[in-house]
This record gives C-alpha cells, sequence and structure tokens, in this order.
C-alpha cells in the first residue's frame, strides 16, 4: 500500500502524534520555540494533505479508508467526498495564520497551547472525515474537550466564569446526543451514515416516530453545536471572552453543527427518507432565518468589538443553515461557497480585534471613543475590507455567495422571507460594522493614553492572510462555484456513496482504501 492511499488518515493522526510529542517535549520557556516551531510544521503539512484531498476529491473520486480493514457498516470508516475534503482544507487555511499569530505571544499565556491545538485540529479533522454518527460524538468530545482548556487558556476571571458555562451546556448537548443516536440504532441497528441511508427509508410509520424523534433531538444537539436560535445564547459570551486566536479557531468549530446538520437532516433524513422524509423541514428554515436576525440585532447593541463579531457568527451561521434548509444542490452549494468566506473574514476580524484593542490604552476593545490607534489606515483598511465582504457588498465574495443563495430561493415557497430577511441582515451588518470602525479609528480623545507603537509584522501577516484568502474567493469564483455544484450533487447522490461505503453494495472486501467515481453532472470539474 502506498502513501496515497494513506492520505484519508493522516488528517486525524498528523495531529494527535504531533500533540504527543509536544506534551513529552514539555512546556518550559526553554523549550518552547522548538514546541512552535514542531507545531507550525505539522500544521503547513496538514494544510498540504488537506489541499491533497481537495484535488483528489474534486476529480469525482469518493475514497473511503477502513480502518483495520474492517468492512462498514461494522468496522470504522473515513469518507472522503467533496464537502469533507472542503471542509479538511477550510479547517487548514484557518488554523495556519491562527497559529501564526498565537506564537507572538499568546501561546505563553498558559500551558500547553500547542498540544491543545493539535486535539482540537484531530477532532475538527475526524468529525469531517467520519463515515459513522458514533465517531462523529467521538471526535466532537475530542475537539470539545481540547476547546473547554483553549477556552480559559490564560486564565482571568471572566474565562473561568464563562468557560464553566461553555463546559456544562456542552456536556448537556453530549448527553442528548447519545440519547439521539441510541434512538436510531434502535430503529435500524446502525449508525454507519451510508447503511443509515438505506435502512431510514424502510422503516414506516408507525415506527418511523421513532426515528423521527431522534432526528429532532438529534437537531437540538447540533443546533446547539452550530448556535442556532434559540440555543445560540452561549456563543457570543464564549466567543468574547476567549483569547483571539483561540476564537479565529472556534470560528470553525460551530461550522461542525452545521456540517453534521447537513450530512444527517440533509441527507439521512432528506428526501429519499421515506416516512422520515424532511423531518425538520418545517423547523429548519423558520429557525435559521430567526438565527440571522438574532445576530444581526445581537451585533448593533455589542458594546465591544469581539462581542459584535461574535453575534455576526451567529448571523452567518443562520444565513449557511437557511441555504441548507432550502434543501435544493444549488441552495446548498451557495450555502457551502458562503461558509468558506464567512469562516475566514470572522476569523480574521477575531484577530483584527484583538491588534485593534491593544492599541487603544484602557478602553480596549469598547466601542467608545479612545485616543488614535497607531495604524489606523492599516487596521481601518482591513476593517472595511471585512466589512465589506461579510455585508455582501460587490465584487467581494461574500456578495457572490449571497447572490448564488438568492438565485436558488428565488422559486421556494419561502423565497420573500428568505429574500428579505439575507438583504435586511446583510444592511445592518454593514451599519455596525460601520458604527464600530467610526467609533474605533475617528472618534478620537487626546486625553487618553493609546499605545506608541503598531502591532508586530507576524501579527499583522496572520490576520491579512485570513482576509486575503477571502478576496481570492472571488478572483477563483468560477472554479469555487464549479466544486461547491459538484459537492451539492455528490451529496445528492445516495446510492453512489452507499456503494462507496458498503462492501455488500459493489465495495471492494479487501482494499482499505477504494476510489469510487461518481457520476458527473455536466460542466462540473
Amino acid at each position: 500500500m502506498n502513501f496515497a492511499d494513506q492520505l484519508p488518515v493522516l488528517p486525524v493522526l498528523l495531529p494527535l502524534f504531533t500533540a504527543v510529542v509536544l506534551l513529552l517535549l514539555g512546556d518550559d520557556e526553554a523549550r518552547r520555540p522548538w514546541a512552535r516551531r514542531i507545531a507550525l510544521a505539522s500544521v503547513l503539512l496538514g494544510a498540504v494533505l488537506a489541499f491533497r484531498l481537495v484535488e483528489q476529491a474534486a476529480t469525482g473520486v469518493l475514497t473511503v479508508y477502513r480502518l483495520g480493514e474492517w468492512p462498514a457498516p461494522f468496522g470504522i470508516v473515513l469518507v472522503v467526498d467533496r464537502l469533507a475534503a472542503l471542509m479538511l482544507a477550510l479547517t487548514a487555511a484557518v488554523a495556519v495564520p491562527v497559529l501564526l499569530y498565537a506564537t507572538g505571544g499568546w501561546d505563553a499565556h498558559g500551558r500547553h497551547f500547542h498540544a491543545l491545538f493539535q486535539f482540537q485540529l484531530m477532532g475538527l479533522n475526524g468529525a469531517f472525515l467520519t463515515g459513522d454518527l458514533f465517531n462523529l460524538f467521538v471526535f466532537f468530545e475530542v475537539l470539545l474537550i481540547a476547546s473547554y482548556v483553549l477556552m480559559t487558556h490564560g486564565l482571568g476571571r471572566d474565562r473561568l466564569r464563562i468557560g464553566t458555562q461553555y463546559v456544562v451546556l456542552n456536556l448537556a448537548a453530549s448527553a442528548l446526543f447519545l440519547v439521539g443516536v441510541s434512538l436510531l440504532y434502535a430503529q435500524t441497528g446502525t449508525l454507519n451514515m451510508a447503511d443509515l441511508a438505506l435502512r431510514v427509508p424502510k422503516v414506516a410509520a408507525p415506527e418511523a416516530a421513532l426515528l423521527q424523534a431522534g432526528a429532532l433531538l438529534l437537531l437540538v444537539v447540533f443546533g446547539f453545536k452550530a448556535a442556532l436560535v434559540p440555543l445560540a445564547m452561549w456563543l457570543p459570551g464564549t466567543y468574547a471572552a476567549a483569547s483571539a486566536p483561540v476564537a479565529a479557531l472556534f470560528a470553525i468549530m460551530t461550522k461542525v453543527g452545521v456540517y453534521a446538520i447537513w450530512r444527517v437532516h440533509g441527507v439521512i433524513f432528506g428526501a429519499d427518507a421515506g416516512a422520515s422524509a424532511f423531518t425538520v423541514q418545517p423547523l429548519l428554515l423558520p429557525i435559521a432565518l430567526a438565527t440571522s436576525v438574532v445576530g444581526v440585532a445581537g451585533a448593533l447593541a455589542s458594546h465591544t468589538l469581539p462581542r459584535l463579531i461574535a453575534w455576526l457568527t451567529v448571523a452567518s451561521v443562520g444565513t449557511i443553515v437557511a441555504a441548507i434548509g432550502l434543501f435544493g444542490a444549488a441552495a446548498w452549494s451557495a450555502a457551502m461557497y458562503y461558509l468558506v468566506n464567512s469562516t475566514l473574514v470572522i476569523a480574521g476580524l477575531f484577530l483584527l480585534s484583538e491588534l485593534v484593542s491593544s492599541q487603544r490604552g484602557p478602553m480596549a476593545d469598547r466601542l467608545e471613543p479612545c485616543s488614535p490607534v497607531a495604524q489606523p489606515a492599516l487596521l481601518g483598511l482591513m476593517l472595511l475590507l471585512a466589512a465589506a465582504s461579510n455585508a455582501g457588498l460587490p465584487p467581494l465574495p461574500g456578495f457572490i455567495g449571497k447572490l448564488m443563495l438568492l438565485q436558488a430561493a428565488s422559486t421556494h415557497p419561502w423565497a420573500v422571507a428568505v429574500w428579505v430577511v439575507v438583504l435586511v441582515v446583510g444592511f445592518f451588518t454593514l451599519v455596525g460594522l460601520a458604527r464600530a470602525g467610526s467609533i474605533l479609528f475617528w472618534s478620537v480623545r487626546h486625553d487618553v493614553q493609546g499605545a506608541s507603537a503598531g502591532s508586530s509584522p507576524k501579527l499583522l501577516a496572520a490576520t491579512m492572510a485570513l482576509l486575503l484568502m477571502s478576496v481570492l474567493l472571488s478572483v477563483w469564483a468560477g472554479p469555487m462555484q464549479r466544486y461547491t455544484a459538484a459537492a451539492a450533487a455528490q451529496l445528492t447522490d445516495r446510492d453512489a456513496y452507499a456503494r462507496a461505503v458498503l462492501p455488500e453494495m459493489g465495495g471492494a472486501q479487501a482494499d482499505t482504501v477504494r476510489p469510487y467515481r461518481i457520476p458527473q453532472p455536466s460542466g462540473t470539474p
């Protein structure tokens, strides 16, 4: 078996082994430079692996990795399709600049930052790769345990108080997760996603009621992880209290909940699920639209920049899930495009907020007049770019993603509601960020002492990298749209997914990795 055959499992093993090495190395000040080098080398290599998997997935090959050569649904499988590969690449695209930023000093504020960062990446990558609901739960717990410690990294009274609430709420959600998957297993006898997609349609009413109850419980769990209303109230305080690089990394964490909704409710309980088809459809779209409205309202009412950005995270999740709730390939393509852009912009904004607050003296991140910052032109232009993209102004990728969504919704019964919410939320997003920018850069008080020096080139470069990657989505809008369109079409082909994963459907019995080429829609790569 060659190296290429091992690619699907390496995004999980690489951060795991790196974390172990970092723990063995220790965390004293003398060894910290080596810890930084090892951690950065690992995330850079992880990015190479992720983009290699994207290149492979773009050809239409769906790759299945069977751990221990146990056939599904009995063994653990990792599955790389276009969506999974895209999420791996997005995780790497966020992780590299965020870790570079953290090496500017944040990693020294507490113990074992780099090992925890690697465990977080392991959990994220595993959640995107797994083809099994129980192992999705396992990887959820891995990334959450790492996030518990990262959340309180550097301590502080607010972080400890909010971190405790964060842990308790997530433990409750994890318990509900187990109840939900137990209900599914009780009716189908499997938790493998491909197998569930085949067995759920065979469960007829009234037995399907138990399956639907499990699906609704899982929506509660995933809705909490993704920060959907009314389960989103934990996010603004948590993200605002976390350190800047941790909050930036957490920008991808809410997308694990979105991804799980996609896989479970969009595919398994989607159009071909028999009596359980579209179980959450009456709820998902209204909840998503309400999430966008509540998110932008919270942003307008925020008194600190990190809290404003945290509320915009909620609003962006609502927009993405609204596209998923339209249950169509075109809308799902829009959701993927918008998800990538919003994650990069939100992560960049969290880093930018720390750069600004560090130059504002005692006012720090509060949206109140203060002394002029040391780098008003550079930081102001970065905030303007992020605001324009997040609000959806042309020709930036936020505009392209929202335009794709509006086009996909044009024939839907909820078209008017979707158009109104998306446009109004975009407008007030721009208003909220413009208000913040005017206070931060124009409302100057000369009686308050600010910082005399600007931010270091390393911190600026990491922040700009995230925002420039967002701009590149506009430059490469055509190829990106073709990729997301093909990924959405691939998600709807349940039979092809099952044939690739399940041996009894025609998959290879002995090969640990078996490529299966999915039929291509016209015009896709």
